[in-house]
């Protein structure tokens, strides 16, 4: 497939990180739901409170939540995130649900009724993407995550809330032995179909709109965090059970998120792209 862009591929240096309990990423907000920001639990207004003070009181919580989340990986959370925030974690408009990436399932192995990894052809479509360098992986894939959330929040040609699709993900890249990623990373998201025809331009002029090609990729399930530990285990676990390096990138991989990473059983893939 193409190398260059934001297609599906990493890039740059080598480095490592500490072993950290996952990072940011779009599910984070699941966690933090509109009921568990009232004191109540049924969404009432506390007496004497207007609605628009209890949104500004909630949108206060979830920044400092997310702020907390982040100082775990030497993040900072600014306050003009709390918008985006509070966006990606409310109805708007009755648009919360999430909208999965289609795909083509080609086949699908498993042992002892284990699932092993599928085969599975994405067709071309539009992304939205950032490519980040900060000092450590986990600070890329933060501080990246949080501009492509103001993408999606507004801060687009349309001025509106774009909806939100799974997975987020992450492209990443590895040493020739699996041994180490690089800092550097890709965060992607996939847009909504109503908006792939026309893709609403971001303000951000770091973020491109790439047309990624069609696609096929073996991915294999996995839980729990999502730091360059369990990256490395994963692919070099993955690369064992195909035993066919030729059939796939070797240094080019990509992470599948779909679930809270502060959740002790976070649903994740990894994702092997077919040699063209």
């Amino acid at each position: 497939m193409d190398q260059g862009g934001c297609q599906m591929s990493g890039g740059g240096g080598d480095g490592s990180g500490p072993d950290q309990p996952g990072v940011i990423t779009l599910e984070d907000l699941e966690s933090f739901s509109e009921d568990q920001l009232t004191d109540s639990g049924n969404g009432s207004l506390e007496e004497g409170k207007t609605m628009e003070e209890e949104e500004d009181e909630h949108s206060d919580q979830l920044l400092q939540y997310w702020q907390n989340v982040a100082r775990g990986h030497q993040v900072e959370v600014s306050q003009e995130m709390a918008e985006p925030i509070r966006q990606l974690t409310t109805n708007n408009r009755g648009r919360s649900n999430r909208e999965h990436i289609p795909f083509t399932l080609l086949t699908r192995k498993e042992k002892c009724g284990e699932l092993l990894y599928e085969k599975r052809h994405y067709e071309k479509g539009h992304w939205a993407c950032i490519t980040m360098r900060e000092d450590t992986y986990e600070q890329s894939i933060c501080y990246g995550f949080m501009r492509i959330m103001k993408y999606i929040c507004q801060q687009n040609t349309l001025g509106d809330y774009l909806g939100m699709t799974l997975p987020i993900i992450t492209v990443v890249r590895t040493n020739e032995n699996h041994s180490v990623v690089s800092h550097e990373v890709i965060v992607a998201y996939y847009l909504p179909n109503e908006y792939q025809a026309q893709p609403p331009q971001p303000q951000d002029d770091e973020i491109t709109i790439e047309m990624w090609p069609a696609t096929t990729v073996y991915t294999r399930p996995f839980t729990g965090p999502t730091n360059e530990v369990t990256i490395i285990n994963q692919i070099n676990a993955m690369a064992e059970l195909l035993d066919s390096p030729g059939a796939y990138v070797n240094d080019s991989f990509i992470v599948a998120g779909y679930t809270n990473p502060a959740h002790i059983n976070r649903q994740n893939e990894i994702w092997f792209l077919e040699r063209r």
